[in-house]
């Protein structure tokens, strides 16, 4: 077997005619990330994280091909359609946000190619049996919060999201665990990513008076309605979601974002993480790894889920192997049974243990709960 490295790394639509036409023995994984457009704060740390990655896995060469979908869901199938067709790869991760991920969803369950998706998508049945995904569920997330409301007594939440899949998965758990615990779900607003106001969104929440504001939305977009909320006089804690994790976020949002609680992935707060937590480690080392190439402070926990897929990817390969080469549909399906029964995959995400029924794999070690205080991460509450 080659032990020779190999990398690939094209952005966008100009493929090297090496990429196209790969050994028999490597192992292509194809990767699309919003590297521009409104996902681009979660799209550019996954890219930067590919330049990091180990070029060989269990012996084999492993070449990597990374586009851009713009965040865009017609870019993303064409995207997925190439990475397939013609670059022929064994895996595909991507995107970083949901619209493009759900995208590439259908290529995947179509040509039978697994996905190691970086947003938290919804599928039903069959479609969801080639589809694994490294970011927490956000039930699991929503927990967190509602723990956390119950706690400081909190009675009513408003809500404003995004009006795709992103929002709507999160409103609904966020409404399942506030019922729960017999918080009310008072008001509900939704906004499109690309909006550059939300001032009547935020009028109607202010003016329902909730106890405390759930935003739920992804990258810097989603300091638009806390910017419109603070600037309103609003005085109820504001809640946003692991979407917000980023340190851009911090930067657009200033001081209206002081105090803001949010769940996020324990790569986070790596650093203050307990010594026995499975992430600790994983969690520095991917920190150390990404600060070292793109400077200090750089690291985004949306880079991670990249690193996670990675790991899965990793962990899957040796099994797979056995059972057949790369660049047959053989190997593709022995990669996603590997997947599928792999366990106590250590990620900075947390620990990853898929089944057949589960294809996220976390479980409450995967969260901590963050409140950002002059400008940075505290961690307030972990498993």
């Amino acid at each position: 077997m080659s032990t020779k490295v190999g990398f690939t790394f094209t952005i966008g639509l100009c493929m090297s005619a090496l990429a196209s036409a790969p050994a028999l023995a490597d192992i292509n994984v194809g990767i699309s990330v919003c590297a521009t457009g409104p996902g681009a704060s979660l799209g550019i740390p996954e890219k930067n994280t590919v330049a990091l990655l180990p070029t060989t896995v269990a012996g084999e060469k492993v070449n990597y091909i990374l586009l851009d979908d713009a965040t865009d869901a017609t870019q993303a199938t064409k995207n997925a359609r190439k990475l397939v067709t013609e670059n022929k790869v064994d895996l595909i991760i991507g995107s970083s946000s949901v619209p493009p991920t759900l995208a590439i969803a259908e290529v995947a369950h179509e040509t039978r190619t697994p996905l190691l998706a970086m947003s938290p998508i919804e599928l039903a049945g069959e479609k969801n049996r080639w589809v694994f995904r490294t970011p927490q569920h956000n039930s699991i997330m929503a927990k967190a919060l509602v723990e956390h409301m119950v706690a400081n007594r909190v009675k009513t939440i408003g809500f404003i999201g995004f009006a795709d899949g992103y929002g709507e998965g999160w409103l609904r758990e966020i409404t399942r665990a506030a019922e729960g615990a017999r918080i009310k779900v008072n008001v509900v607003e939704r906004f499109n990513r690309t909006d550059t106001s939300v001032s009547g969104q935020v009028l109607k929440v202010v003016a329902a008076r909730p106890d405390v504001v759930l935003i739920a939305a992804s990258g810097t977009p989603s300091a638009l309605p806390q910017l419109g909320l603070i600037e309103r006089g609003y005085k109820g804690q504001i809640y946003q979601t692991h979407g917000t994790a980023t340190r851009e976020f911090i930067r657009v949002g200033g001081k209206a974002v002081e105090g803001t609680i949010l769940p996020v992935g324990p790569v986070v707060v790596a650093a203050q993480l307990p010594d026995s937590h499975p992430s600790k480690r994983p969690g520095v080392e991917y920190t150390r790894l990404y600060e070292a190439k793109y400077g200090a402070g750089s690291m985004s926990s949306f880079g991670a889920y990249a690193y996670d897929a990675y790991q899965i990817f990793a962990a899957a390969v040796p099994a797979a192997m056995k059972k057949a080469k790369p660049g047959t549909p053989e190997f593709r399906e022995a990669l996603r049974e590997a997947i599928e029964t792999g366990r106590d995959v250590a990620g900075a995400q947390g620990v990853f243990n898929m089944s057949p029924d589960d294809h996220y794999g976390h479980d409450a070690r995967s969260r901590a709960l963050v409140r950002i205080e002059k400008g940075n991460w505290k961690l307030i509450d972990v498993r």
